[in-house]
């Protein structure tokens, strides 16, 4: 979809919620526009330039900067989230490179659990090895929590992002509410 206009976006599906427990706080992210991104490995240099950071090329991996990341989700994908006033889309609809970028901004939504106890937390729903040494700051993967898909990004050393479809976000919402409680006993 190329520049079709502004859309506002609309607040996060969870806005107003809010949880915490014993040395873990749970709340919803930011709204923020978000890009489901597919190039070949050729594009990749000139499609960061038009995003304006480097499209990570290792697996697991993130880049950051300003208010735009960059998640590498696969040899060919990546998801890129905006939490300022500045569409992706738009940056990348100038570019003649080959690739496919879709604007999944109304698609997904984002959580923030952060806290000394953010990793067990997440852990009681993911079969991922989280500690620090096997998925240090920086890192993102496509995953599931409960029964659901997320992508999770570890954001600091106990600060994650879950990312979520907007349909799944009262589920994880719960889930991690719940897992909050059981970390904290």
């Amino acid at each position: 979809m190329a520049n079709s206009g502004k859309i506002a976006r609309r607040s996060a599906a969870l806005e107003g919620r809010m949880a915490a427990g014993s040395n873990v706080q749970i709340v919803p992210a930011a709204p923020a526009y978000r890009l489901s991104l597919r190039a070949s490995a050729k594009s990749v240099n000139s499609l960061s330039k038009a995003v304006g950071l480097p499209l990570p090329s290792k697996p697991k991996s993130s880049a950051v900067k300003a208010k735009r990341s960059a998640l590498w989700l696969g040899p060919d994908e990546w998801l890129i989230i905006d939490e300022s006033d500045s569409n992706p889309v738009d940056a990348l609809s100038k570019t003649r490179i080959p690739h496919a970028a879709v604007d999944i901004s109304h698609r997904n939504t984002g959580i923030l659990v952060s806290g000394s106890a953010a990793e067990a937390t997440l852990s009681s729903g993911c079969p991922q090895d989280l500690r620090i040494g096997s998925f240090p700051v920086g890192a993102c993967s496509r995953t599931v929590l409960g029964k659901a898909e997320i992508v999770l990004w570890r954001i600091a050393e106990n600060e994650f992002r879950v990312e979520c479809w907007r349909s799944f976000s009262t589920y994880v919402f719960d889930f991690l509410e719940l897992a909050a409680r059981d970390a904290a006993a």
